[in-house]
Protein backbone atom coordinates (compact mmCIF):
# COMPACT_ATOMS: atom_id res chain seq x y z
CA UNK A 1 0.00 0.00 0.00
CA UNK A 2 2.88 2.39 0.77
CA UNK A 3 4.16 2.40 -2.82
CA UNK A 4 0.65 2.90 -4.22
CA UNK A 5 -0.12 5.69 -1.71
CA UNK A 6 3.12 7.50 -2.61
CA UNK A 7 2.33 7.06 -6.30
CA UNK A 8 -1.06 8.71 -5.82
CA UNK A 9 0.51 11.54 -3.81
CA UNK A 10 3.14 12.26 -6.48
CA UNK A 11 0.57 11.93 -9.27
CA UNK A 12 -1.29 14.85 -7.73
CA UNK A 13 1.78 17.03 -7.28
CA UNK A 14 3.57 15.92 -10.50
CA UNK A 15 6.79 16.49 -8.58
CA UNK A 16 9.39 14.26 -6.94
CA UNK A 17 12.73 14.47 -5.18
CA UNK A 18 15.92 13.96 -7.17
CA UNK A 19 19.65 14.57 -7.01
CA UNK A 20 20.28 16.95 -9.92
CA UNK A 21 23.15 18.77 -11.59
CA UNK A 22 22.96 22.45 -12.53
CA UNK A 23 26.60 22.45 -13.61
CA UNK A 24 29.45 19.96 -13.98
CA UNK A 25 31.98 19.60 -11.18
CA UNK A 26 32.86 17.67 -8.04
CA UNK A 27 30.53 15.71 -5.75
CA UNK A 28 29.28 18.95 -4.20
CA UNK A 29 27.37 19.89 -7.39
CA UNK A 30 24.76 17.18 -6.76
CA UNK A 31 21.69 18.96 -5.35
CA UNK A 32 18.84 17.13 -3.64
CA UNK A 33 15.73 19.06 -4.66
CA UNK A 34 12.28 19.00 -6.22
CA UNK A 35 12.08 17.99 -9.86
CA UNK A 36 9.27 17.28 -12.34
CA UNK A 37 8.13 13.68 -12.31
CA UNK A 38 8.82 11.95 -15.66
CA UNK A 39 6.02 11.41 -18.15
CA UNK A 40 5.82 8.03 -19.86
CA UNK A 41 5.07 7.37 -23.52
CA UNK A 42 4.38 4.28 -25.62
CA UNK A 43 6.43 1.27 -24.52
CA UNK A 44 7.38 2.92 -21.22
CA UNK A 45 7.05 1.96 -17.58
CA UNK A 46 7.14 4.44 -14.70
CA UNK A 47 9.19 2.97 -11.85
CA UNK A 48 8.97 4.14 -8.25
CA UNK A 49 12.65 3.91 -7.32
CA UNK A 50 13.63 2.22 -4.07
CA UNK A 51 17.39 2.23 -4.68
CA UNK A 52 19.87 3.39 -7.31
CA UNK A 53 23.33 2.00 -7.97
CA UNK A 54 26.40 4.18 -8.58
CA UNK A 55 28.62 3.41 -11.58
CA UNK A 56 31.74 5.03 -13.08
CA UNK A 57 29.83 6.71 -15.95
CA UNK A 58 27.80 8.59 -13.31
CA UNK A 59 31.01 10.16 -12.01
CA UNK A 60 32.35 10.90 -15.49
CA UNK A 61 29.14 12.70 -16.49
CA UNK A 62 28.92 14.60 -13.20
CA UNK A 63 32.46 15.82 -13.91
CA UNK A 64 31.59 16.76 -17.51
CA UNK A 65 33.94 14.16 -19.00
CA UNK A 66 36.67 16.79 -18.62
CA UNK A 67 39.42 14.27 -19.44
CA UNK A 68 37.99 13.97 -22.96
CA UNK A 69 38.80 16.36 -25.84
CA UNK A 70 36.55 19.44 -25.65
CA UNK A 71 34.68 18.54 -28.83
CA UNK A 72 33.62 15.20 -27.29
CA UNK A 73 32.37 16.57 -23.98
CA UNK A 74 28.64 16.64 -23.22
CA UNK A 75 26.60 19.79 -23.62
CA UNK A 76 23.27 18.92 -22.01
CA UNK A 77 20.48 21.23 -21.02
CA UNK A 78 20.67 21.68 -17.25
CA UNK A 79 19.39 20.66 -14.79
CA UNK A 80 19.99 16.97 -15.42
CA UNK A 81 19.58 13.80 -13.38
CA UNK A 82 22.38 11.26 -13.71
CA UNK A 83 22.47 7.53 -12.94
CA UNK A 84 21.37 4.41 -14.80
CA UNK A 85 20.80 1.57 -12.33
CA UNK A 86 17.55 1.26 -10.40
CA UNK A 87 15.43 -1.17 -8.45
CA UNK A 88 11.88 -0.35 -7.46
CA UNK A 89 8.25 -1.08 -8.22
CA UNK A 90 6.04 -0.42 -11.23
CA UNK A 91 3.97 2.71 -10.59
CA UNK A 92 2.33 2.99 -14.01
CA UNK A 93 2.83 1.81 -17.57
CA UNK A 94 1.73 2.55 -21.11
CA UNK A 95 -1.23 0.67 -22.53
CA UNK A 96 0.98 -1.22 -24.98
CA UNK A 97 3.26 -2.69 -22.30
CA UNK A 98 2.85 -6.37 -21.46
CA UNK A 99 4.60 -8.66 -19.01
CA UNK A 100 4.51 -6.25 -16.08
CA UNK A 101 1.85 -5.05 -13.66
CA UNK A 102 1.53 -2.16 -11.22
CA UNK A 103 3.39 -2.91 -7.97
CA UNK A 104 5.70 -5.49 -9.60
CA UNK A 105 9.23 -5.27 -8.18
CA UNK A 106 11.60 -4.56 -11.08
CA UNK A 107 15.18 -3.52 -11.84
CA UNK A 108 16.93 -2.01 -14.84
CA UNK A 109 19.88 -0.28 -16.43
CA UNK A 110 18.13 2.71 -17.96
CA UNK A 111 18.86 4.04 -21.49
CA UNK A 112 22.55 3.18 -21.63
CA UNK A 113 24.49 4.17 -23.66
CA UNK A 114 21.61 6.05 -25.35
CA UNK A 115 21.62 8.78 -22.67
CA UNK A 116 25.31 8.46 -21.79
CA UNK A 117 25.98 12.18 -22.25
CA UNK A 118 22.77 13.64 -20.84
CA UNK A 119 21.84 11.39 -17.90
CA UNK A 120 19.37 8.53 -17.57
CA UNK A 121 17.51 10.02 -14.57
CA UNK A 122 18.06 7.23 -12.04
CA UNK A 123 18.94 9.41 -9.01
CA UNK A 124 15.29 10.19 -8.37
CA UNK A 125 12.07 8.95 -6.77
CA UNK A 126 10.62 8.04 -10.18
CA UNK A 127 12.22 7.09 -13.48
CA UNK A 128 10.88 6.37 -16.97
CA UNK A 129 12.11 3.01 -18.30
CA UNK A 130 11.49 1.34 -21.64
CA UNK A 131 9.81 -2.01 -20.99
CA UNK A 132 12.49 -3.66 -23.16
CA UNK A 133 15.13 -2.56 -20.62
CA UNK A 134 13.20 -3.78 -17.57
CA UNK A 135 13.26 -7.10 -15.72
CA UNK A 136 11.48 -8.47 -12.68
CA UNK A 137 13.63 -8.09 -9.58
CA UNK A 138 15.04 -11.36 -8.25
CA UNK A 139 12.89 -12.24 -5.25
CA UNK A 140 15.84 -13.50 -3.22
CA UNK A 141 17.57 -10.11 -2.99
CA UNK A 142 16.48 -6.72 -1.69
CA UNK A 143 16.20 -3.52 -3.68
CA UNK A 144 19.63 -2.26 -2.62
CA UNK A 145 21.39 -5.35 -3.97
CA UNK A 146 19.23 -5.37 -7.10
CA UNK A 147 20.09 -1.71 -7.79
CA UNK A 148 23.78 -2.55 -7.45
CA UNK A 149 23.54 -5.19 -10.16
CA UNK A 150 22.41 -3.99 -13.61
CA UNK A 151 25.38 -2.23 -15.23
CA UNK A 152 28.02 -4.42 -13.61
CA UNK A 153 26.11 -7.64 -14.20
CA UNK A 154 25.27 -6.81 -17.82
CA UNK A 155 28.89 -5.78 -18.44
CA UNK A 156 30.17 -9.11 -17.10
CA UNK A 157 27.45 -11.00 -18.99
CA UNK A 158 28.07 -9.29 -22.34
CA UNK A 159 31.84 -9.78 -22.04
CA UNK A 160 31.77 -13.42 -20.92
CA UNK A 161 28.43 -15.04 -21.80
CA UNK A 162 26.52 -13.37 -24.64
CA UNK A 163 26.89 -10.00 -26.35
CA UNK A 164 23.18 -9.96 -27.11
CA UNK A 165 23.02 -7.14 -29.68
CA UNK A 166 24.28 -6.14 -33.12
CA UNK A 167 25.00 -2.46 -32.44
CA UNK A 168 28.29 -1.08 -33.78
CA UNK A 169 31.21 -1.44 -31.40
CA UNK A 170 32.62 2.02 -30.51
CA UNK A 171 35.98 0.54 -29.48
CA UNK A 172 36.87 -1.65 -32.46
CA UNK A 173 35.73 -2.43 -36.02
CA UNK A 174 34.53 -5.95 -35.18
CA UNK A 175 31.92 -7.21 -32.69
CA UNK A 176 33.09 -8.57 -29.38
CA UNK A 177 32.73 -12.34 -29.05
CA UNK A 178 32.84 -14.22 -25.72
CA UNK A 179 35.09 -17.29 -25.68
CA UNK A 180 34.39 -20.78 -24.23
CA UNK A 181 35.40 -20.87 -20.57
CA UNK A 182 34.89 -24.47 -19.42
CA UNK A 183 38.21 -25.89 -18.25
CA UNK A 184 40.07 -22.68 -19.11
CA UNK A 185 42.24 -20.52 -16.87
CA UNK A 186 40.78 -17.02 -16.54
CA UNK A 187 42.51 -14.09 -14.84
CA UNK A 188 40.32 -11.25 -13.56
CA UNK A 189 42.13 -8.02 -12.75
CA UNK A 190 40.18 -5.77 -10.37
CA UNK A 191 38.39 -8.80 -8.95
CA UNK A 192 37.01 -6.97 -5.91
CA UNK A 193 35.31 -4.19 -7.87
CA UNK A 194 31.75 -3.83 -9.06
CA UNK A 195 32.31 -5.55 -12.40
CA UNK A 196 35.26 -7.67 -11.29
CA UNK A 197 33.51 -9.63 -8.55
CA UNK A 198 30.78 -10.58 -11.04
CA UNK A 199 33.29 -11.57 -13.73
CA UNK A 200 34.86 -13.93 -11.20
CA UNK A 201 31.54 -15.57 -10.37
CA UNK A 202 30.32 -15.89 -13.96
CA UNK A 203 33.63 -17.41 -15.05
CA UNK A 204 33.41 -19.93 -12.20
CA UNK A 205 29.79 -20.70 -13.16
CA UNK A 206 30.98 -21.44 -16.68
CA UNK A 207 33.53 -23.93 -15.39
CA UNK A 208 36.72 -21.87 -15.55
CA UNK A 209 39.64 -21.95 -13.17
CA UNK A 210 39.84 -18.36 -11.93
CA UNK A 211 42.87 -16.40 -10.78
CA UNK A 212 41.70 -13.21 -9.08
CA UNK A 213 43.88 -10.09 -8.86
CA UNK A 214 42.99 -7.45 -6.29
CA UNK A 215 43.98 -5.80 -3.04
CA UNK A 216 44.54 -7.97 0.02
CA UNK A 217 41.24 -6.96 1.60
CA UNK A 218 39.47 -8.98 -1.11
CA UNK A 219 41.28 -12.27 -0.42
CA UNK A 220 38.60 -13.74 1.85
CA UNK A 221 35.80 -12.76 -0.53
CA UNK A 222 37.61 -14.39 -3.44
CA UNK A 223 38.05 -17.60 -1.44
CA UNK A 224 34.30 -17.55 -0.82
CA UNK A 225 33.81 -17.32 -4.58
CA UNK A 226 35.99 -20.40 -5.12
CA UNK A 227 38.89 -18.88 -7.01
CA UNK A 228 41.85 -21.16 -7.60
CA UNK A 229 44.38 -18.47 -6.72
CA UNK A 230 44.39 -14.93 -5.39
CA UNK A 231 47.13 -12.43 -6.23
CA UNK A 232 47.47 -9.36 -4.02
CA UNK A 233 48.71 -6.72 -6.45
CA UNK A 234 50.13 -4.65 -3.59
CA UNK A 235 52.63 -7.46 -2.99
CA UNK A 236 53.09 -9.08 -6.41
CA UNK A 237 52.70 -7.80 -9.95
CA UNK A 238 50.32 -10.13 -11.77
CA UNK A 239 52.54 -10.23 -14.85
CA UNK A 240 55.44 -11.52 -12.72
CA UNK A 241 53.62 -14.42 -11.09
CA UNK A 242 50.98 -15.63 -13.59
CA UNK A 243 51.64 -17.54 -16.81
CA UNK A 244 49.74 -19.57 -19.41
CA UNK A 245 46.28 -18.13 -18.87
CA UNK A 246 43.69 -18.61 -21.60
CA UNK A 247 41.88 -15.35 -20.92
CA UNK A 248 42.63 -12.17 -19.00
CA UNK A 249 39.76 -9.78 -18.27
CA UNK A 250 41.05 -6.41 -17.10
CA UNK A 251 38.26 -4.61 -15.24
CA UNK A 252 40.57 -1.76 -14.15
CA UNK A 253 42.09 -0.18 -17.26
CA UNK A 254 44.52 2.71 -17.08
CA UNK A 255 48.25 2.67 -17.75
CA UNK A 256 50.20 -0.35 -18.99
CA UNK A 257 47.38 -2.75 -19.81
CA UNK A 258 49.89 -4.28 -22.24
CA UNK A 259 51.56 -6.04 -19.32
CA UNK A 260 48.87 -8.73 -19.39
CA UNK A 261 49.97 -9.98 -22.81
CA UNK A 262 52.81 -11.87 -21.13
CA UNK A 263 50.37 -13.62 -18.82
CA UNK A 264 48.60 -15.30 -21.73
CA UNK A 265 49.24 -18.41 -23.76
CA UNK A 266 49.79 -17.83 -27.48
CA UNK A 267 46.33 -17.77 -28.98
CA UNK A 268 44.73 -16.51 -25.76
CA UNK A 269 42.46 -13.51 -25.33
CA UNK A 270 42.65 -10.20 -23.48
CA UNK A 271 39.30 -8.54 -22.75
CA UNK A 272 39.47 -4.87 -21.74
CA UNK A 273 36.50 -3.41 -19.89
CA UNK A 274 38.01 0.05 -20.37
CA UNK A 275 40.29 -0.16 -23.41
CA UNK A 276 41.12 3.54 -23.74
CA UNK A 277 44.90 3.92 -23.86
CA UNK A 278 45.77 0.31 -24.74
CA UNK A 279 48.84 0.39 -27.01
CA UNK A 280 49.69 -3.28 -27.39
CA UNK A 281 47.83 -4.29 -30.54
CA UNK A 282 50.99 -5.01 -32.53
CA UNK A 283 52.48 -7.09 -29.73
CA UNK A 284 49.18 -8.94 -29.36
CA UNK A 285 49.07 -9.84 -33.05
CA UNK A 286 52.65 -11.10 -32.82
CA UNK A 287 51.62 -13.46 -30.01
CA UNK A 288 48.36 -14.49 -31.65
CA UNK A 289 46.38 -12.89 -28.79
CA UNK A 290 42.88 -11.56 -29.45
CA UNK A 291 42.28 -8.18 -27.82
CA UNK A 292 38.63 -7.23 -27.54
CA UNK A 293 36.24 -4.87 -25.80
CA UNK A 294 32.64 -3.74 -25.99
CA UNK A 295 30.30 -1.17 -24.52
CA UNK A 296 27.57 -2.50 -22.26
CA UNK A 297 24.03 -1.89 -23.50
CA UNK A 298 20.67 -1.96 -21.71
CA UNK A 299 18.90 -5.27 -22.22
CA UNK A 300 15.90 -6.37 -20.17
CA UNK A 301 15.78 -10.01 -21.31
CA UNK A 302 19.49 -10.48 -20.57
CA UNK A 303 19.04 -8.89 -17.17
CA UNK A 304 16.17 -11.28 -16.45
CA UNK A 305 18.32 -14.25 -17.50
CA UNK A 306 21.29 -13.16 -15.39
CA UNK A 307 18.91 -12.31 -12.55
CA UNK A 308 18.01 -15.98 -12.18
CA UNK A 309 21.58 -16.55 -10.98
CA UNK A 310 21.00 -13.91 -8.29
CA UNK A 311 17.77 -15.62 -7.32
CA UNK A 312 19.28 -19.07 -6.86
CA UNK A 313 22.46 -17.82 -5.17
CA UNK A 314 24.84 -18.83 -7.96
CA UNK A 315 25.96 -15.20 -8.20
CA UNK A 316 26.11 -12.77 -5.29
CA UNK A 317 26.13 -8.97 -5.42
CA UNK A 318 28.46 -7.31 -2.91
CA UNK A 319 27.39 -3.88 -1.59
CA UNK A 320 30.16 -1.79 -0.10
CA UNK A 321 27.97 0.88 1.52
CA UNK A 322 24.63 2.68 1.40
CA UNK A 323 23.79 6.42 1.28
CA UNK A 324 20.45 8.16 1.21
CA UNK A 325 19.60 9.86 -2.08
CA UNK A 326 19.88 13.21 -0.30
CA UNK A 327 23.54 12.35 0.37
CA UNK A 328 24.41 11.51 -3.25
CA UNK A 329 27.33 13.96 -3.14
CA UNK A 330 28.79 12.15 -0.14
CA UNK A 331 28.39 8.84 -1.96
CA UNK A 332 30.33 10.19 -4.94
CA UNK A 333 33.04 11.45 -2.61
CA UNK A 334 33.25 7.95 -1.12
CA UNK A 335 33.75 6.49 -4.59
CA UNK A 336 36.54 8.97 -5.27
CA UNK A 337 38.43 7.79 -2.18
CA UNK A 338 38.67 4.28 -3.68
CA UNK A 339 39.15 1.01 -1.85
CA UNK A 340 35.59 -0.10 -2.61
CA UNK A 341 34.52 -3.74 -2.44
CA UNK A 342 31.56 -4.28 -4.72
CA UNK A 343 29.14 -1.39 -5.26
CA UNK A 344 27.81 1.74 -3.54
CA UNK A 345 24.05 2.20 -3.48
CA UNK A 346 21.71 5.16 -2.96
CA UNK A 347 18.57 4.30 -1.00
CA UNK A 348 15.52 6.23 -2.17
CA UNK A 349 12.31 4.72 -0.74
Amino acid sequence: MFAKDKTMENAMTKMMKAARLHAFGGPEVLRYEDAPRPVIGPGDVLVRVHAAGINPPDLYLRDGYRTMPPEWRPNPKFPIIIGTDVSGVVAAMADDVTGFAVADPVFSMVRFPEDLMKGSDAYAEFVRVAATELAHKPAAIDHAHAAAAPMSLLTAWQFLIELGHAAPNPFQPFPHEPVPLAGKTVVVNGAGGGVGHLLVQLARWQGARVIAVGSGRNAALMRDFGVERFVDYTKHAAEDVIRDADLVVDAVGGANMERFLGVLKPGGALFLVNPVGFAGHDAARARGVTVSSTQVRSNGPQLAEAGRLLDDGTVRIVVDSHFRLAKAGEAHARVARGGIQGKIVLTVA
